[in-house]
């Protein structure tokens, strides 16, 4: 049995917008296919249910095998919780990221900058909300200026039990250590055979661990390139 593990932004689905109708179907019924050579297909976001939904759509999400929600940290079976971490971003943690927020240089606000998730937390500078010609303007300005990995950084030294990844174009996710992406693998039952599609593959970015720990790992950089990457496993 083999195990395909996909994740959702950038890599199924452009950043934070719905899936593509074509890929859809097609998608679908590769997922069909899978299932009949007894394999299996698991999403694997750091969104939350509602978010992923909204994407993907609702038939999609129940007809995979399993959506792990939250960098792992829920698990839904067809629309059904199976388990979730009960971790919460600590109050000393929030104020410190508050601060550094305060003083970005980054000068376009939107709404949501600290986001409480199921096991993890997300913070970003420019705001969940930001329309999407604002993100694109951040992630143009952070990869020149580097901030995201500058407050990784900082935040790394002074909380050594929590791990920090760049995620997307505008976010940082927070969880415990070891309670990131790659914990789905423990789920497998056999993880020789697991396969990893995802965009953020970089060490330091929200995808590394589990497409390092993964039998077999495919860094993608949009839904066509992961279409043409799947189809070898027709």
């Amino acid at each position: 049995m083999k195990h395909f593990l996909f994740d959702i932004d950038g890599t199924l689905t452009p950043a934070r917008s719905k899936i593509d109708k074509e890929f859809q179907k097609f998608f679908a019924g590769w997922v069909t296919y899978q299932k009949e050579q007894d394999n299996e297909v698991f999403l694997v976001t750091g969104s939350d249910k509602v978010k992923t939904i909204e994407q993907i759509g609702l038939s999609l999400y129940r007809h995979v095998n399993g959506v792990y929600q939250n960098s792992g940290n829920q698990l839904f079976i067809r629309n059904s919780l199976i388990k979730q971490s009960e971790w919460q971003i600590p109050a000393r943690l929030r104020l410190d990221v508050l601060v550094r927020l305060e003083i970005s240089p980054w000068y376009g606000r939107a709404s949501i900058n600290i986001e409480e998730r199921i096991g993890s937390a997300n913070i970003s500078s420019v705001g969940r909300t930001a329309s999407k010609e604002l993100r694109e303007k951040y992630y143009q300005w952070d990869c020149r200026e580097k901030e995201r990995q500058s407050i990784v950084e900082y935040l790394s030294i002074r909380y050594p039990r929590l791990d920090f990844a760049i995620g997307g174009e505008i976010s940082i996710d927070i969880y415990p250590k070891g309670k990131d992406k790659s914990q789905v693998l423990d789920d497998m039952l056999e993880k020789q055979n697991t396969i990893f599609f995802g965009d953020r593959c970089e060490i330091g970015e929200n995808d590394y661990t589990i497409y390092s720990k993964a039998a077999r790992g495919h860094s993608v950089k949009s839904f066509k390139e992961t279409e043409c990457v799947i189809k070898s496993y027709y």
